[in-house]
């Protein structure tokens, strides 16, 4: 099968295409660095460096859209959103142009989205039906996803994943937290009454591959194990398979005073369950934090 993947270069991109080489899929990777795309993803793996090389003649059976600049690496300023929302919305816009030249369409396009879709909501529990609190997040999420359901309109299948917090052994959310509480000096963030919703990097992969299997599924799919934690628990169970005390917290107002905006990422509260794919009889390999951190660590 041809697969084309923007961001394919990313924390997940990089395993998600190994994952489809290993398969046997013919996989080309959209990248701004094209000549770096075989030595991070492999020799079998073709490099892209424009959409506007593709031509209306080329097809590809399933497109996998995972770009934008990084959300974490800067304090939010206005120009930095406007980065933030032209990284995921633009090139989203432009991929699905793209897809109307073609001659011949791909049957599937699978493009992010986030949690963040749903906002700041407490203990209340989130699935796939319900909506979402106007914040930044929220806009960019919800604007993110229209710009790829205009796929829809070509005859192409949609399924938007609202990803959570990934866990794996070399990047993401882990990697920003080892050092500290590898020394002992993590703990929760504010109250640590926030909710997280996670899941282990090969969960998402194995929702991906089951998304192309799949020809039923359409729509936006929830991209978190079905137990989610509190930011107490989450530090609490890393700091003990570390066997680590995590004694100090972060306070929200410093949090806040350092990261601005940005701060509603780490203190924001999202239950996110995963209903839809629970539904469709998904089996996640790692459906509690304990053994997705445990298998995150032993691959270090």
């Amino acid at each position: 099968m041809k697969i084309l993947v923007t961001g394919g270069t990313g924390f997940i991109g990089k395993a998600l295409v190994k994952t489809l080489v290993g398969g046997g899929h013919h996989v080309t990777v959209l990248s701004r660095t094209p000549e770096h795309v075989e030595a991070l993803c492999g020799p079998e793996v073709f490099g892209l460096g424009h959409l506007g090389f593709l031509a209306p003649e080329m097809s590809f059976e399933v497109i996998i859209n995972l770009a934008g600049a990084p959300i974490f690496d800067a304090r939010w300023s206005e120009a930095r959103k406007q980065l933030i929302r032209k990284s995921r919305i633009g090139l989203t816009e432009q991929l699905v142009d793209c897809i109307e030249r073609m001659t011949v369409k791909p049957k599937l396009l699978i493009s992010g989205s986030a949690i963040g879709y749903y906002g700041d909501q407490g203990d209340a529990e989130l699935t796939e039906a319900s909506l979402g609190c106007p914040d930044f997040s929220h806009r960019l999420c919800a604007d993110w996803e229209a710009a790829a359901r205009r796929a829809a309109q070509f005859g192409v299948r949609v399924c938007l994943m609202r990803t959570g917090l990934v866990i794996a052994d070399d990047g993401g959310l882990l990697q920003r937290m080892l050092p500290a509480f590898r020394f002992g000096l993590g703990g929760r963030l504010g109250s640590g009454r926030q909710w997280m919703s996670w899941i282990h990097r090969q969960d998402w992969i194995n929702v991906a591959l089951t998304m192309i299997a799949d020809e039923s599924m359409q729509g936006p799919y929830n991209a978190t194990a079905p137990n989610p934690v509190t930011n107490r628990e989450f530090t609490c169970t890393l700091a003990r398979c570390l066997r680590r005390p995590a004694l100090f917290p972060a306070p929200a107002i410093v949090l806040k005073c350092l990261l601005g905006e940005m701060s509603e990422l780490v203190l924001g509260s999202q239950r996110v369950l995963p209903e839809r794919l629970l539904q469709q009889g998904f089996k996640f390999d790692y459906p509690e934090l304990d053994g997705a951190l445990r298998a995150a660590l032993a691959a270090k």
